[in-house]
This record gives structure tokens, C-alpha cells and sequence, in this order.
């Protein structure tokens, strides 16, 4: 399909590998072969999948793979290890993904809503794939697109299906969400929601102040003991004692040397992730236009106002007023605005065409007419440009060094280990460790959260240890300097405590629970008394609270010993000056409000950011409602037989996820 893409002229040729990642990453539904069988008999998923959604099967393969991709695109440089334990959640992810993407094509298709190659041709031209395949505007080629596909374990149909499925699904949420509207009333009461402020006075009172106060008896103490003696059985864990001998890695790698051969050879195969793509650093003062209302129209007046405030600002930078004031100022794009304008360095496929269009084509230094797109209008300057480029080995050898370092010290590090166990077994672990010159730390009895000299912290270590029955023969466990041979000695089992041996933490603990009542019991005793005398200053002086006021505050904003105005305290939005609240508590404080100013937000202030509260409330109304959509649809398709998931293979997908090699 792609052949009548191609354009005559030269053609640029270069791979994006970081962009292919991403577009391997989205295409999670048709990468595997047999990813698309059907079930003509309706029967469950067979061996080696985990799902079937209306017919098409979801391979273990398919999700592993998935998982991997998620998990590179989120911890590109984490290590093997790290990501080798995240698998497991990543590949629970990835399942569910993968069958509620099935759900929404199947849901689409089943709605009559179709994709036509022209508008697969359109998107891989001209949409997030541009850059990647049309560099320039120029199609690559035929046969160096199909080479980038087949190093992504894709074939053209394959790919091309999968644009064609997320072009669908796209169709299908805009269906869904193109519904959601908001009325002018929900606007308003939005805004004076948000920009409404209060100031006010509180009592503060202190669980740690009343704590300090306690003092319990003997027979108090031990009657709490015996209470909650259930908390406190077993309470001191198990502990293991352990003879160790550590590979240090770190040690080995510190007397490697990398040849210039190592580095040729690395970024020979690894040239297509030091490709950069095509960039522009861009600034932008945008004027928002309104949105179009629930009839589809826009209001035309705004439209031509908003042209209008834009043009103006126009001619005030040409006339040489600095774009970074003005921007700040005037510009409706809350995430650059306080920045100067300034978006950052972008690449092809970030924004929308008409900024894009503009942006890559004004030399460095320059500032655009007005760019209309479907948010407002744009002007735009071009801070710096880069050209599509290959690093040179030079730009890269710091980055590649380390990495090879590592390998041949990981690849050392494991033969030793693996000899030292391998005498360690047939002899002694001291005699193993000696005759490699290493050291034998032998440990006291520890628990599993304790840290032992010369590992730091080493969950894995410590899980092969405790898992460990005792009499083993010496096993070896990765920990955070490289691996360890270690031998278990003994095993001493978990116990519950006398009263004697953690009377501290019993004292200390009773002492929390009657501070925290008692909290509470004054806090009630304060508002009491304030509302009843109509004076809150008295009341706390009564009850040795603290005074405190406020300043003006949001209700996102932040009181000191309130904390968010977001919780409890956002009572205080409600209430009249001269109104005092009931207790509110934060964390192990409580306070009692009385409202000091009240103020609301004006018409002006209104008119000014309409439209942004529009817009937050119209997304966020089409995200919830294609959330309930996605969220039913997979229900009802898991409750009609429709999604069947093998839950056996689910199982073992996420037991052995952790095993498989990245």
C-alpha cells in the first residue's frame, strides 16, 4: 500500500529508532503472527494465549513483548535486574490493555465505523509517522520501508493494519466523547469554585502536646499489653544467620578496558539509536478561539475578537515589544505562558499540522504571521533549529563506554561466581573463597528488612536467604555490589515480646491511642464552646489552643498546621464571615476555623478564563465518559462469554515474567 505514497525527488534516508519503539509500543494488537485468529466454535483460549476477545485470540507472546516495550518506553535506563522485577506488573498491565484495545476495534466495527486506506495514507504522510518515513516530505523508499519494519518484527500489512486499527479507535472516542458538553452555568459555578478565596482564624491543637502530658501507670500499661497482645504476637520476626563471599562488580569493572574495536562494534549495532530527529526549539503566544457549542457551530463573533487581540499582539512584537513579556501576559496556553512561551525543543508529529507546518519551515530566529488551528491563533518563533543527524561515535563514546564496562565485568563476575559456588559445594565455602582470595563475612542473626555489611540494600539476596531451608548446600544471590555465595547457618523463628522487653514501644503506643481520643474529645470541646460563647479566641484560650490566621487562600491552596485547603478545610469556602466550623483534623493536629473575609471572584476575573474553564470541564466530561463507555463495554463483553481470559496463563505469564530475559 505503500508504494503510491512515494514522492519523486531525493529521498532522505534515515531511521528513527527511539520513534519506532513507540510506534512497535502502539501497535500491540498485530505484531504477533496468529495475533488475529478466530474461534468459529466459541470455545475459551487455547495454550499459549491469554485472552480471546470476540473471537481473536491474545498470545503470551503478545503480551510479553507488550510488557517489555511499556517497560523500556518507562525505564529506558534501567537496569536488567530492576526491570526483570517490574515484568510481572507490566505484563498484568499489558494484558488488560491489549484485551480492552480487542473490546474497542471489535465495538467500532460492530458500530458500522470504518478506516479507508486513504486515510491510512494521509496519516503515515502527514501524522506522527511523517518524520520517520516522509523526512522532509520525502518518502524514504520502498525498500528501506520495508528494512525498518522487518527490524521491528513487522511487516508493511502488519503495520499498516495497526495504523488503520488506531485510527478506529479514534474515530470510536470521538464518537463516544463528541456528546459532552457543559452549560454556562456549570462554567460559572466551576470558576467561582476555584478562584473564590477565604482568610480566617483557628485554634490550633497538637496530639504531641497532649501526649506529653500522659503519664500511664504500671497497671495501665500492662492491661494494654494484654489487650493487644494479638498486634504484638510474633511481632519479632524471624532472623537467619548467614557466612557470605561477594563478587564485587563494581571492583571488576573498575580494571576494564574498552578497545576502540569494542566501541566500533557497539555503535555499529546500535547506530539507529543515536539517530536525532529533526527539531525546532519553538515559542508561542496562542489566542484561544470558542469552542464549538452542542448545535457544531462556533460562535463567530468570539472567533473574530480572538483574531482581533491576536493581530494586535502582532504588531506590538513587530514594533518591537519583547515576545516573552507579551506571552506571559497575554498568552492562553496556561503551560507556556509562565515560561515565556517557550514550548521547548518539539519534533514532527507533537503538535498540529498548522503549527507544525509553520514551525519547520521558518529559518532560526524568525516570528510567523498568525497560524490558525483548531485551538486559536498562534504566533510563532523559531529559537533553534536541528537537522535530522547521526551522533558520531566521538559525540557518543562517554555513553557507550560504561555499557561495555558493565558487560565484561557482569560476564567475569558470573564465571567467578559460578566457581566459587561450584567448590564452595564440593569443599567449603571458606576454602572456595580463599583459594579466590575473596573474604567470608559471617553474620549475627538479622531479619529480612536488616542490611548486611558489604551487600546494601539486597532484596534479592534476602528473599533466596529466607527461602532457603536450613542444611542447604551454599547458594548465590544477586545483590546491589554483584553477587553473593553465601551459606545458611541457623534459623531462629519469629517470637512474641514480654511486656518487659518492649514496655518503651507499649508505653509509647498507649500514650498515641489516648492522645489521639483525646484529641478529638477537645477538638469537639473547642467548636463547642466557640460557637456557643460566639468567640473562638476565648474558647482556645480556655482549652490552651493556639491562634493562628490564615492569608487569603485558594481552594488549592496550603495553610500552615491545615495543610490542603482541599480537604477538610474546604469547609471553609461554604461558610460566612463570622461562622465557625466543627474540628477539623490534620494528621495529629485538629483546629477550629472562623471565617475572617470571604472573598468571591469578579466578572472580570471571569471573562478572562471562561474559556480555560471550558475547556478543562469539556475534557474532562469526554474523558469520564469514555472511561464509563470503556469501563461498561468491557464488562458486559467479560459477562456475555465475548472476553474469555485464560487465567492459568495469566498466572504463569506474571509468575515467570520476572525470569525472561529483556
Amino acid at each position: 500500500m505503500i508504494r503510491f505514497l512515494q514522492q519523486s525527488g531525493q529521498t532522505t534516508k534515515y531511521i528513527l529508532g527511539g520513534l519506532l519503539l513507540i510506534i512497535c509500543a502502539s501497535m500491540v494488537i498485530t505484531l504477533i503472527p496468529g495475533g488475529l485468529g478466530t474461534d468459529i466454535l466459541g470455545t475459551g483460549p487455547g495454550k499459549g494465549f491469554v485472552a480471546k476477545v470476540d473471537g481473536t485470540e491474545i498470545s503470551a507472546d503478545e503480551v510479553r513483548l507488550t510488557a517489555r516495550q511499556m517497560l523500556q518506553q518507562q525505564m529506558p535506563q534501567g537496569s536488567s535486574a530492576n526491570m526483570s522485577m517490574l515484568l510481572p506488573f507490566f505484563s498484568q498491565r499489558a494484558a488488560e490493555q491489549l484485551i480492552t484495545r480487542q473490546a474497542l476495534i471489535s465495538e467500532a466495527r460492530h458500530m458500522g465505523l470504518r478506516v479507508s486506506m486513504e486515510e491510512v495514507k494521509e496519516e503515515l504522510q502527514h501524522g506522527r509517522y511523517a518524520a520517520t518515513f516522509f523526512p522532509g516530505g520525502n518518502f524514504i523508499g520502498q525498500q528501506e520501508y520495508e528494512d525498518m519494519l522487518q527490524r521491528a518484527n513487522l511487516t508493511p500489512t502488519k503495520f499498516e493494519n495497526s495504523v488503520a486499527d488506531d485510527l478506529l479507535l479514534a474515530k470510536l472516542q470521538a464518537l463516544i466523547s463528541g456528546s459532552a458538553s457543559v452549560s454556562d452555568n456549570e462554567i460559572h459555578d466551576q470558576f467561582v469554585k476555584q478562584n473564590t478565596k477565604v482568610k480566617f482564624d483557628y485554634a490550633l491543637l497538637k496530639q504531641d502536646d497532649l501526649k506529653k502530658g500522659l503519664r500511664p501507670t504500671e497497671t495501665e500499661l500492662k492491661a494494654f499489653y494484654q489487650s493487644h497482645l494479638s498486634t504484638y504476637g510474633n511481632s519479632i520476626p524471624e532472623k537467619r544467620k548467614v557466612k557470605y563471599a561477594v563478587i564485587d562488580t563494581n571492583k571488576i569493572e573498575s580494571g576494564i578496558q574498552v578497545t576502540q574495536d569494542d566501541l566500533n562494534n557497539y555503535y555499529r549495532d546500535h547506530r539507529d539509536a543515536y539517530r536525532v530527529p529533526e527539531q525546532v526549539k519553538v515559542s508561542h503566544i496562542l489566542i484561544k478561539t470558542p469552542l464549538a457549542g452542542p448545535d457544531g457551530k462556533v460562535d463567530e463573533k468570539g472567533a473574530a475578537e480572538a483574531q482581533h487581540r491576536a493581530e494586535d499582539l502582532l504588531r506590538q512584537i513587530k514594533s518591537g515589544a519583547k515576545f516573552e513579556d507579551l506571552a506571559k501576559k497575554y498568552s492562553e496556553d496556561p503551560g507556556s505562558a509562565k515560561e515565556g512561551g517557550s514550548l521547548g525543543w518539539i519534533g514532527r508529529g507533537q503538535t498540529v499540522p498548522e503549527f507544525e507546518k509553520t514551525a519547520f519551515s521558518l529559518p532560526r530566529g524568525q516570528i510567523s504571521d498568525l497560524v490558525k488551528s483548531s485551538y486559536g491563533f498562534h504566533i510563532i518563533r523559531v529559537d533553534d533549529k536541528h537537522d535530522a543527524h547521526l551522533k558520531s561515535l566521538d559525540e557518543v563514546r562517554s555513553d557507550i563506554e560504561p555499557v561495555l564496562k558493565h558487560q565484561k565485568a557482569q560476564q567475569i563476575a558470573q564465571k567467578q561466581a559460578d566457581g566459587l559456588l561450584k567448590d564452595a559445594r564440593s569443599t567449603t565455602l571458606d576454602a572456595a573463597a580463599a583459594k579466590q582470595d575473596i573474604p567470608v563475612i559471617t553474620s549475627d542473626f538479622f531479619a529480612k528488612r536488616d542490611m548486611l555489611p558489604g551487600l546494601g540494600p539486597s532484596p534479592q539476596f534476602m528473599e533466596a536467604v529466607f527461602a532457603a531451608q536450613e542444611k542447604a548446600p551454599p547458594d548465590m544471590a544477586p545483590t546491589s555490589q554483584g553477587t553473593a555465595v553465601y551459606e545458611l547457618l541457623a534459623i531462629k523463628p519469629p517470637a512474641t515480646p514480654t511486656f518487659e522487653e518492649i514496655r518503651t514501644r507499649v508505653e509509647d503506643e498507649f500514650k498515641t491511642e489516648q492522645s489521639r481520643t483525646l484529641l478529638t474529645q477537645k477538638a469537639q470541646e473547642l467548636s463547642d464552646r466557640a460557637k456557643a460563647e460566639h468567640d473562638l479566641k476565648k474558647a482556645a484560650k480556655e482549652l490552651g489552643a493556639t491562634m493562628k490566621t490564615s492569608d487569603l487562600v485558594l481552594p488549592d491552596g496550603q495553610v500552615p498546621d491545615i495543610g490542603s485547603m482541599s480537604g477538610q478545610a474546604s469547609v471553609a469556602f461554604t461558610m460566612k464571615p463570622g461562622e465557625i466550623s466543627g474540628p477539623i483534623t490534620s494528621g495529629s493536629d485538629a483546629a477550629v476555623l472562623q471565617i475572617v473575609d470571604n472573598q468571591q471572584p469578579t466578572d472580570a476575573d471571569f471573562t478572562a478564563k471562561r474559556d480555560q474553564i471550558r475547556d478543562s470541564l469539556l475534557q474532562g466530561k469526554q474523558q469520564e465518559r469514555f472511561g464509563l463507555f470503556v469501563s461498561n463495554l468491557v464488562d458486559e463483553m467479560t459477562k456475555s462469554g465475548k472476553i474469555k481470559r485464560n487465567q492459568e496463563e495469566l498466572k504463569a505469564l506474571t509468575r515467570t515474567a520476572s525470569e525472561s530475559g529483556m
